[in-house]
């Protein structure tokens, strides 16, 4: 069976710093390949090239090869340090891991959606690179169609677990729907500003308020808002639905007072409020007043916390199915394997009876030429009645995972397994021996 490998690196075993050096940017992710497998011999190759990892899959006739690949990402890098954080699996652990990944389940989120569609970015970067074969074809596309049952039949993606993300959710709990609603960004934070971009892509209205009014132009810019000063914030709150704060204070920026006098202003009418500032911006006493929902980053956190918990359980249910579309695909996978085993003993056993046809032919009377023709005919009956039983228990061998009749098959024949190729060894999935000074490969959860 041909090697099918994994080499890589990802958060879960190096440093961001390690990971950066051994990144490949997507303009260059075609011709790297097709120098790596060029370079190392691999009749197949996918590199998967993230934040979080950078992943090769390989195909190869020779065991070698991954030791030539696993140089060439060491020279990406001090070979040293690289070296101490590569895994390497073979075989079904790499079908596995490949699936996993596609699923997000070997996410730093579990759950997050970016990961498939990164990881169909490499699929169509190996396709355009000319160095996707059979194998990773079948592998991937198999990993996709698995994400999708993943998500389809699990609540693996349910419930937010960034800051921002569960923001913005609870503003959606709150308001049925957001078009039209005013939305007050106060201060420049990132999560404030992930947060209000996202509310304003559901058709919220937003306004930014800052104290640099250069800065203010240039988030309002950037989220599809309008610029305020920070000296308008009473009268901004007076008007909005929602207001997200995350200055960089060390004091209240919205007090009890203020919000006094803001609550009168609007009739008490319901005001949504996020302070995802630490320090905090809002005085926690404001969640006390009417219609005032105040939540912190601790509020937010816990919800963060528990829909993580609810995540690594439905994580439990997607692992069940990877581990039946991984023994589907490696089954797939040895049948693949069996043909030139299959088409070796046919030819062996045809030319068997083709030689002693050959012989008894010139004694036969009648016509040579129809002769001929009915025994071609009885030769090719004879040899599927033959190999029918063999060839039906080398399947079920490949199916179950047995390697003596595979191995013993040929050799039952008078023939020598070697020289069928690879195929006799086509029996189970191998992760394989481990390179020279190899860590150990990490194991699936």
């Amino acid at each position: 069976m041909s090697d099918l490998f994994l080499l890589g690196i990802s958060h879960k075993t190096s440093p961001v710093a390690l990971r950066e050096k051994l990144a490949v940017p997507t303009g260059e992710m075609a011709s790297r390949l097709r120098e790596i497998a060029e370079g190392a011999g691999l009749e197949e190759a996918l590199l998967v090239s993230t934040c979080n990892r950078v992943e090769l899959y390989g195909v190869a006739s020779d065991a070698h090869a991954s030791v030539k690949a696993r140089a060439w990402l060491e020279s990406r890098g001090d070979p040293g340090e690289v070296a101490t954080h590569l895994y390497l699996q073979r075989g079904t652990e790499a079908v596995r891991h490949a699936f996993r990944v596609a699923s997000s389940l070997d996410s730093m989120v579990v759950g997050e959606p970016q990961i498939l569609g990164q990881v169909k970015e490499a699929y169509v970067a190996a396709t355009s690179a000319g160095v996707l074969g059979a194998v990773l074809d079948r592998c991937f596309t198999k990993a996709f169609a698995v994400a999708k049952r993943v998500r389809t039949e699990t609540g693996i993606a349910a419930g937010a677990v960034s800051v921002s993300s569960i923001a913005c959710d609870l503003a959606g709990r709150m308001f049925e729907d957001l078009r039209g609603k005013r939305v007050l960004l106060v201060g420049a934070g990132k999560m404030g500003e992930s947060a209000a971009k996202h509310l304003a892509k559901q058709g919220a209205k937003l306004f930014v308020l800052n104290r640099s009014r250069e800065r203010a132009v240039e988030l309002a810019a950037a989220c599809g808002g309008e610029p305020r000063s920070l000296n308008e914030l009473s009268s901004e709150l007076a008007m909005a639905d929602i207001a997200i704060c995350s200055t960089s204070s060390d004091r209240f920026v919205i007090t009890t007072d203020l919000m006094k006098e803001v609550a009168r202003a609007r009739k008490y009418r319901t005001l949504f409020l996020i302070d995802i500032a630490v320090p905090r911006d809002v005085d926690p006493r404001v969640g006390q007043m009417e219609n005032v929902f105040l939540y912190d980053v601790d509020d937010l956190q816990k919800v963060a916390q528990e829909n993580l918990a609810q995540r690594r359980k439905e994580a439990d249910l997607a692992e069940h199915i990877v581990e039946r579309e991984v023994v589907e695909f490696e089954t797939w996978r040895r049948q693949q394997n069996l043909k030139p085993l299959i088409v070796g003993l046919r030819a062996h056993v045809r030319g068997v009876v083709a030689a002693e046809i050959e012989r008894t032919l010139p004694k036969l009377g009648g016509d040579p030429v129809a002769n001929k023709e009915a025994l071609e005919r009885a030769i090719d009956a004879a040899t599927n009645k033959l190999l029918h039983p063999v060839i039906a228990e080398i399947k079920r061998s490949a199916e179950e995972g047995r390697a003596s009749v595979l191995e013993d098959a040929p050799r039952m024949f008078g023939l020598d397994p070697s020289s069928l190729g690879d195929a006799t060894r086509a029996s189970s999935p191998s992760t394989g021996s481990p390179l020279p000074n190899e860590p150990a490969p990490i194991k699936p959860r």
